[in-house]
């Protein structure tokens, strides 16, 4: 389960990142993308200790 919170967190802040410099329509959508990354990546390493 936390291999696969982390691939979509990678995948999420990648299309983030694409989205937010080479693609720059979608501006609100792209920051939840970015929230949501960040809170699976938080909610890993809580699930972790």
């Amino acid at each position: 389960m936390r291999s696969i919170l982390y691939l979509i967190a990678v995948i999420l802040v990648i299309g983030w990142i694409f989205g937010a410099f080479v693609y720059p329509v979608g501006g609100g959508l792209i920051h939840i993308l970015l929230v949501i990354a960040v809170i699976a990546i938080l909610l890993g390493i809580i699930r972790r200790a």
